[in-house]
């Protein structure tokens, strides 16, 4: 099973939050037959954020429908530990927990590694980007968050983009994944910043044409990359 991985190409990962979850196998392969990369599978709690959608029981429900497609679990959850073992019985290939939702970051890495999962960390908007790089070299990959996490359909905050130029001058192939808001006219901003990894909802979702959104959103990245010294 392909994972992403090298901060050297980007992979469009559609946020399948904003689809007919009364049809989520479908529109899971929907995306995939749009030419999306992964599969970004956003979970909340109703307490770490202030929304409540699925859990480890549909991801389930989804891997046997979806064999060979990379889930990326975005895990809006307190004590996101709680639900390691979970997921990765479920069929998760990667962990995506909050850096505010944890006391002790590095035993959750630990633990995600340990359950054979990809441990990837990611930050809210109001986090300081200080604040993962003693954990860079331990995890897969950072998330930026560009909206408050919680809700879909937020206005992108550009003002996080020197979050990824900071991390992305300081670890020229790490993965840094975008996710809030990301659209074709808010692209640019999110490849010149260094970002690779780009997570869209609702802009790939209802679009009349997914596919050509995601290659056009790829394209702009791959641009970026290009330009920028090996």
């Amino acid at each position: 099973m392909a994972a992403p991985c090298g901060g050297k190409k980007c992979r469009i990962g559609p946020s399948i939050l904003n689809s007919d979850l009364s049809e989520l196998a479908s529109e899971c392969q929907r995306m995939m037959d749009s030419g999306a990369d992964y599969l970004h599978l956003d979970v909340m709690d109703g307490q770490f954020v202030p929304n409540l959608t699925f859990g480890h029981p549909v991801v389930k429900c989804l891997r046997p429908k979806l064999p060979g497609v990379f889930f990326d679990m975005h895990m809006m959850v307190q004590k996101p530990e709680q639900w390691i073992q979970n997921m990765a019985d479920a069929g998760a290939n990667q962990y995506t927990f909050h850096y505010e939702a944890t006391d002790d970051p590095t035993t959750c890495i630990r633990k995600i590694r340990e359950a054979g999962m990809k441990a990837w960390v990611g930050i809210k908007p109001k986090t300081a980007v200080d604040v993962l790089v003693p954990l860079v070299d331990l995890v897969d990959m950072v998330l930026i968050m560009t909206v408050e996490p919680g809700f879909g359909g937020q206005k992108f905050m550009a003002d996080m983009m020197p979050k990824i130029s900071f991390l992305r001058e300081k670890y020229t192939d790490l993965d840094i994944e975008v996710d809030g808001g990301v659209s074709p006219s808010t692209i640019q901003h999110c490849a010149d910043a260094g970002a690779t990894m780009i997570v869209s909802g609702s802009a790939v979702v209802n679009s009349e044409n997914p596919k050509e959104t995601i290659t056009y959103m790829r394209d702009i990245v791959n641009q970026a990359i290009q330009k920028t010294p090996a």
